[in-house]
């Protein structure tokens, strides 16, 4: 069964990595690298502090880091327990797909979909109510590990698992995050 499931993966990979082309790998390498993105973050920054005020941001962003450190702690722990190779890396299929960047690091699961999936997801649930259109900071994570994919790092049961992982965590950091809303800014009685 898992050997079916790693043989569909790998098909997959082949798929999606072969529809690039070299016209398109210094975008899908802009998409892929984290500082690239920081307009982005600061422009939601600013968007949140004129919603919820400088103390409530502030409070936001240490559940945030907390979430991203913890996240992205839990995926070096399973790429090192469970040392897949990256697509980049692997002789098996290296040699016939697109190899756009290589890495040195394990490949199970992505880092770059949980981080970017716990965060979107967490922020999300946090700030639905104040934002129409929130429900569209998905799009991020899914351009952002797309990019792996598209670059030869990542096989898509890599990406499903870090999404998975990334959603799963977001909301529990969210629940965390109402409780101790609750206890340090709790609402004034009228």
């Amino acid at each position: 069964m898992l050997e079916k499931i790693l043989s569909l993966d790998t098909e997959l990979l082949v798929f999606l990595n072969g529809l690039g082309s070299p016209t398109y790998d210094a975008l899908w390498l802009f998409i892929t690298k984290q500082s690239n993105w920081i307009p982005l973050f600061l422009l939601l920054l600013y968007v949140i502090f004129k919603k919820i005020g400088g103390k409530q941001t502030l409070y936001l962003l240490l559940f945030v880091a907390l979430l991203v450190t913890f996240t992205d702690q839990m995926t070096n722990l399973f790429k090192n327990g469970f040392q897949r190779l990256r697509p980049c890396n692997n002789p098996e299929i290296n040699s016939f797909i697109r190899v756009v960047q290589v890495r040195n690091s394990f490949s199970f699961f992505s880092g770059h979909a949980a981080n970017s999936m716990a965060v979107a997801s967490f922020l999300y649930f946090t700030l639905r109510s104040y934002f129409k259109y929130f429900l569209l900071i998905f799009l991020w994570p899914f351009i952002f590990a797309y990019s792996r994919i598209y670059l030869g790092l990542h096989y898509p049961g890599d990406i499903l698992t870090g999404y998975l992982f990334g959603f799963t965590f977001g909301f529990l950091m969210y629940k965390l995050y109402k409780v101790a809303q609750k206890k340090y800014f709790p609402k004034p009685n009228l």
